[in-house]
Protein backbone atom coordinates (compact mmCIF):
# COMPACT_ATOMS: atom_id res chain seq x y z
CA UNK A 1 0.00 0.00 0.00
CA UNK A 2 0.96 3.27 -0.93
CA UNK A 3 0.47 6.97 0.62
CA UNK A 4 0.68 10.27 -0.38
CA UNK A 5 2.30 13.04 2.55
CA UNK A 6 1.66 16.70 2.16
CA UNK A 7 3.68 18.87 4.45
CA UNK A 8 3.11 22.55 4.42
CA UNK A 9 4.27 25.62 7.00
CA UNK A 10 6.52 28.38 7.10
CA UNK A 11 10.43 26.97 6.42
CA UNK A 12 12.64 26.31 8.98
CA UNK A 13 15.85 24.18 9.36
CA UNK A 14 15.27 20.86 9.89
CA UNK A 15 11.47 19.97 8.58
CA UNK A 16 12.79 17.32 5.92
CA UNK A 17 15.09 16.02 8.31
CA UNK A 18 11.85 15.39 11.48
CA UNK A 19 9.43 13.95 8.53
CA UNK A 20 11.95 11.67 7.07
CA UNK A 21 13.44 10.50 10.88
CA UNK A 22 10.03 9.60 11.87
CA UNK A 23 9.30 7.89 8.76
CA UNK A 24 13.02 5.64 9.18
CA UNK A 25 11.36 4.92 12.97
CA UNK A 26 8.32 3.60 11.61
CA UNK A 27 9.22 1.59 8.97
CA UNK A 28 7.75 3.82 5.80
CA UNK A 29 10.31 3.80 2.76
CA UNK A 30 9.87 7.00 0.55
CA UNK A 31 9.55 6.18 -2.89
CA UNK A 32 9.68 9.79 -4.27
CA UNK A 33 10.05 13.18 -2.44
CA UNK A 34 9.62 16.86 -4.06
CA UNK A 35 10.05 20.09 -1.99
CA UNK A 36 9.35 23.91 -3.01
CA UNK A 37 9.68 26.47 -1.22
CA UNK A 38 8.23 29.89 -2.41
CA UNK A 39 8.59 32.80 -0.28
CA UNK A 40 9.05 31.38 2.71
CA UNK A 41 6.34 28.70 2.45
CA UNK A 42 7.23 25.35 2.39
CA UNK A 43 5.49 22.79 0.22
CA UNK A 44 6.36 19.07 0.36
CA UNK A 45 4.69 16.08 -1.16
CA UNK A 46 6.08 12.53 -0.49
CA UNK A 47 4.88 9.26 -2.07
CA UNK A 48 5.74 6.32 0.29
CA UNK A 49 5.28 2.66 0.88
CA UNK A 50 3.49 1.44 3.77
CA UNK A 51 3.69 -2.17 3.90
CA UNK A 52 6.44 -2.70 6.06
CA UNK A 53 5.08 0.22 8.70
CA UNK A 54 5.34 -1.03 11.86
CA UNK A 55 2.07 1.15 13.15
CA UNK A 56 -1.51 1.64 12.00
CA UNK A 57 -2.18 3.93 9.42
CA UNK A 58 -4.46 5.68 11.81
CA UNK A 59 -1.28 5.41 14.37
CA UNK A 60 1.39 6.69 11.37
CA UNK A 61 -1.12 9.62 11.00
CA UNK A 62 -1.64 10.92 14.80
CA UNK A 63 2.44 10.83 15.03
CA UNK A 64 3.26 12.57 11.65
CA UNK A 65 0.21 15.37 12.73
CA UNK A 66 2.49 16.02 16.68
CA UNK A 67 5.52 15.90 14.82
CA UNK A 68 4.64 18.42 12.31
CA UNK A 69 3.17 20.24 15.53
CA UNK A 70 6.75 19.91 16.47
CA UNK A 71 8.49 21.23 13.84
CA UNK A 72 5.63 24.02 13.27
CA UNK A 73 4.25 22.41 9.93
CA UNK A 74 0.76 20.96 9.17
CA UNK A 75 1.39 16.91 7.71
CA UNK A 76 -1.01 15.09 6.46
CA UNK A 77 -1.36 11.50 4.72
CA UNK A 78 -3.42 9.79 2.80
CA UNK A 79 -4.34 6.26 1.14
CA UNK A 80 -3.03 6.12 -2.65
CA UNK A 81 -6.46 5.42 -3.58
CA UNK A 82 -8.41 7.55 -2.01
CA UNK A 83 -6.13 10.56 -3.39
CA UNK A 84 -6.32 9.27 -6.45
CA UNK A 85 -9.97 8.80 -6.69
CA UNK A 86 -10.34 12.58 -5.29
CA UNK A 87 -8.48 13.97 -8.14
CA UNK A 88 -9.85 11.63 -10.66
CA UNK A 89 -11.11 13.74 -13.70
Amino acid sequence: MKGIITVLGNDRVGIIAGVCSHLAESNVNILDISQTIVKGFFNMVMIVDLDACNTSFEGLADDLGKVGESLGVAIKIQHEDIFNTMHRI
